[in-house]
């Protein structure tokens, strides 16, 4: 008797078992006692799946004649765990078709599958059916809604960045209808359910999709509306949801009102708020959200920890991120690559480079950021020899696949000179996105093979892709070096008419620098009066294009404004003296070279880097030093 019930509260409070082989000697004493209890039974189901032992949870479930709930939600909640979407999304159809009734516990996990089965119409669906049930106000559920909607958005965005051949294919792929979700609604036959909704929009057109992509944030947002209570995670969920969305005022102004409900921001509403002020680069918020963050014991949390460095070094305050950084009690993946990537992105490379064999050394394993963050370090550096000992590396990892890695290798190979091996690495990719396209064509640029760049461009538009700000500065740079000056204007002028896309100081740059290559001088002095507030870079290019062409009227001029803004441009200077002695004025040079005497202005030495024994030093001219 007194065994009986000690199993019975083993049964009663499943907590209490801690291991997979206490949950076997339960079973068996169960076996011993009661064998043929379905109540008994169905727990045991689901202590089994709380330890993600499927095979016996579904021993047990089939022997049962007529599993109740508690049975059904342990095998969905088991099948998820494993991967096991298609089979979980089958199971609740088949206990809608029984006539069990779910209850809230059940659709948390079917909502997870949803989302990780990428298919919105099947998760839409869902949701009807728990409008229906009257589950809408739970918390849990609520939440789990708002997880799922919220992970269709980024989904979708993700989507835009892939050719239009590629998409999600959603549950269909793994031969999951849309026709068996009937069965969630089993006893109607009303034409206005959401799943009837459903399949009308099946054949919708891109713009369509576009506008419910664009509505998938209002979703959160009335569920989040609806709920008569909201926790923490109710709040994380519509903020994050808002911040990765670039609705970052909103996302700001939730956290404000979290204090409504008496709740406080935990570490994670902090790490989802924190990029939105390296997004806006306001380094006063930011640092306010860090005191916040020590004051309330948060400063050692890893994940905001990552989000200070990377908030920092987008602030481009590497200093800052670096003591954040040694701060931490201990370092993960992702704030070794938070270091990493804000070290690359500041120009430290070799920093970069020494924060990686760290994260080596201290046997955290590299993930694909991990490589896409270092490997333009290695681009940078012309260190062909260091990229070629990553990607063998990345291979070895299995990473060789990743999308974002492989367009890092592209970039990598085409800056150190290898642009047959970077266009192998493209070619073979699976998918390319905005990032592969514009690193391969900005490759091509970079030498000089405009034919290469200008066929890539139309390519990609043909695919769908939308060029981007970069992607133009390359197509530029190549009509530039090649003087293909038709095709440059049509192309900077497409930016705005087709794309929407203000032309920035890059592309002013290569537009100039064509015009100036052609001897079109005043054209080029025009295009660049015509911007807001022309950089020096580019009035130097016009200055030098002056030389070029013995333009000594217009080359003074240009000197002119370089001087109003800096009036000790050792570069304008140089090129203006070189372009007097061009037409032989030798007393303006002399009176140039007296001025520069001076004012201490002189010539600053160049420097090279060249790879040397697996070393990439700086030279300069007649430097043996490193030999």
């Amino acid at each position: 008797m007194a065994a009986q019930t000690i199993f019975r509260t083993l049964l009663d409070r499943p907590n209490i078992i801690s291991s997979k082989y206490q949950a076997k000697q339960l079973h068996a004493q169960i076996l011993k006692l009661e064998p043929s209890s379905p109540i008994h039974l169905s727990r045991l189901i689901s202590i089994y799946s709380n330890f993600n032992l499927l095979h016996e949870s579904l021993l047990l479930f089939n022997a049962l004649h007529s599993p109740p709930v508690l049975a059904y939600k342990s095998i969905i909640r088991c099948y998820v765990a494993n991967g096991l979407l298609v089979q979980s999304v089958a199971l609740f159809l088949q206990m809608r078709a029984s006539g069990t009734k779910p209850d809230h516990h059940v659709f948390p996990s079917l909502l997870k599958s949803c989302a990780l089965l990428s298919d919105l119409k099947l998760g839409e669906s869902i949701h009807g059916c728990i409008i229906r049930l009257g589950m809408d106000f739970d918390l849990y559920t609520c939440n789990a809604l708002m997880n799922m909607y919220g992970k269709f958005q980024k989904a979708f965005a993700a989507m835009d960045s892939f050719s239009n051949k590629f998409r999600i294919e959603s549950a269909h792929d793994q031969k999951v209808t849309l026709n068996q979700t009937r069965y969630i609604f089993p006893k109607t036959n009303a034409n206005s359910t959401i799943l009837d909704q459903c399949y009308r929009k099946r054949n919708c057109s891109d713009m369509v999709e576009v506008d419910r992509r664009g509505s998938l944030m209002d979703s959160v947002k009335k569920v989040f509306e609806k709920m008569l209570k909201r926790d923490v995670v109710s709040w994380n969920t519509v903020i994050a949801g808002n911040a990765e969305n670039g609705k970052y005022e909103e996302a700001l102004m939730l956290v404000r009102e979290m204090g409504n409900d008496n709740l406080k921001p935990d570490s994670f509403t902090l790490s989802s708020v924190l990029p939105i002020f390296a997004e806006y680069v306001d380094l006063h918020k930011g640092k306010e959200i860090h005191g916040y963050a020590m004051r309330h014991g948060f400063d050692n949390d890893v994940f905001i920890g990552s989000s200070l460095v990377g908030m920092y070094a987008k602030c481009a305050r590497v200093e800052d991120a670096l003591q954040v950084f040694n701060i931490l009690p201990q370092h993960d993946s992702i704030s070794w690559n938070s270091i990493i990537a804000g070290c690359v992105q500041n120009g430290l490379f070799d920093e970069g480079l020494r924060f990686f064999h760290q994260m080596l050394k201290a046997k955290v394993k590299p993930v694909p950021v991990s490589f896409s963050s270092i490997m333009p370090a290695c681009a940078n550096l012309i260190a062909l020899h260091l990229g070629k000992q990553l990607h063998g590396f990345i291979i070895r990892v299995g990473y060789d696949d990743n999308m974002f890695v492989s367009s890092s290798l592209v970039d990598m190979y085409a800056k150190c000179g290898y642009i047959k091996v970077a266009r192998w690495i493209f070619d073979r990719m699976d998918v390319h996105d905005m990032v592969s396209w514009t690193a391969i064509i900005m490759g091509y640029a970079l030498h000089g093979q405009a034919c290469h760049v200008v066929s890539l461009f139309e390519q990609m538009e043909m695919e769908g892709v939308r060029p981007n700000y970069v992607s133009f500065v390359a197509v530029l740079t190549a009509c530039s070096h090649a003087g293909m000056m038709n095709e440059a204007w049509r192309y900077f002028n497409s930016m705005t008419q087709n794309y929407g896309i203000v032309p920035g100081l890059e592309h002013y740059a290569c537009m100039a620098d064509l015009l100036g290559r052609a001897g079109k001088l005043d054209e080029a002095f025009e295009l660049i009066s015509s911007m807001h507030r022309p950089a020096e870079g580019i009035w130097l290019s016009l200055l030098s294009a002056c030389r070029v062409h013995k333009n000594v009227d217009l080359a003074e001029k240009v000197a002119e404004n370089i001087f109003e803004v800096d009036p000790e441009n050792t570069g304008a200077y140089i090129l203006l003296s070189n372009t007097y002695a061009a037409a032989q004025r030798w007393k303006d040079v002399a009176r140039l070279q007296y001025l520069m005497r001076n004012k201490g202005i002189k010539k600053s030495p160049a420097f090279s880097w060249i790879e040397v024994k697996n070393k990439t030093p700086a030279f300069v001219s007649g430097d043996k030093s490193h030999l």
